[in-house]
């Protein structure tokens, strides 16, 4: 697919909590048309420190208003300074990047969406695609307390949404295989959020022969399989996570 870079504008600035800031974006000309478990190369400047693009993962897209956003957590210096644009700013961004979610959507099939934390961003866009392809699909997402549930409203504006805490805050206490939901019969998974996470989604989706995919979020600096930073050991030998990932099956996995 090719590679579309540009000084997007800034549409909008919206701080979901004290550590997470969606952004909003547009641009003069038509965005590239992006698949949801994509991700863009966003550049910091402002800095003399920061050299590397920060990857974040396309959280929406909206092709008739020509806007894009990303849901951004703070973590460090890198995305502290993408989270302190205003509207009007430009963010220099490379995109789409990666591939996507294998989304056969079947209206026969039922999907689960499993995110934790910040890694429910890309799972949003993927349940708006289902929705308007008409498919029954359910997202289960957690989280250590309520306050880590990010778009709360949002996600539940698109779809039927199953939380857990492990606080108990929300939703059912524990981890996301443990949700009640799972007694129900799915016949494939997408997830995203921490490995040991994704890990134990894949074992329960492997025990249960159901179809699984997950995004990696290993550390991408170029974005285009140049650094090979982000390489993850396959069964088909080392692979860029970058460039033939973001999104593997779980049957490609040492999992």
């Amino acid at each position: 697919m090719k590679k579309y870079l540009s000084d997007l504008t800034v549409k909008q600035v919206t701080w979901v909590n004290s550590t997470c800031v969606l952004l909003m974006m547009t641009d003069d000309k038509p965005l590239p048309a992006c698949k949801p478990g994509q991700f863009a190369e966003l550049r910091i400047d402002g800095t003399q420190g920061i050299i590397l693009r920060r990857p974040i993962s396309i959280h929406s897209f909206d092709a008739e208003k020509n806007e894009i956003g990303f849901l951004v957590q703070v973590v460090g210096e890198g995305t502290k300074k993408l989270a302190s644009v205003k509207e009007g700013d430009k963010v220099n961004t490379l995109l789409p990047l990666g591939n996507g979610f294998g989304m056969d959507a079947d209206k026969n099939k039922r999907y689960l969406l499993v995110g934790g934390g910040v890694g429910s961003a890309p799972l949003y866009y993927l349940g708006q695609e289902l929705k308007k392809a008409g498919c029954d699909f359910t997202f289960l997402i957690g989280a250590r307390k309520k306050e880590d549930l990010y778009r709360r409203e949002e996600f539940e504006a698109v779809g039927r949404v199953a939380y857990t805490t492990e606080d108990a805050s929300l939703g059912e206490k524990g981890f996301v295989t443990n949700h009640s939901v799972l007694a129900e019969k799915f016949d494939k998974i997408f997830t995203c959020g921490p490995k040991p996470m994704m890990m134990a989604v894949a074992k329960y989706a492997k025990e249960n022969n159901i179809a699984c995919e997950v995004s990696l979020e290993n550390k991408m600096a170029c974005g285009l399989g140049a650094c090979l930073c982000c390489v993850e050991d396959t069964k088909e030998g080392h692979r860029c996570v970058c460039t033939e990932g973001p999104v593997f099956s779980i049957d490609e996995l040492k999992w």
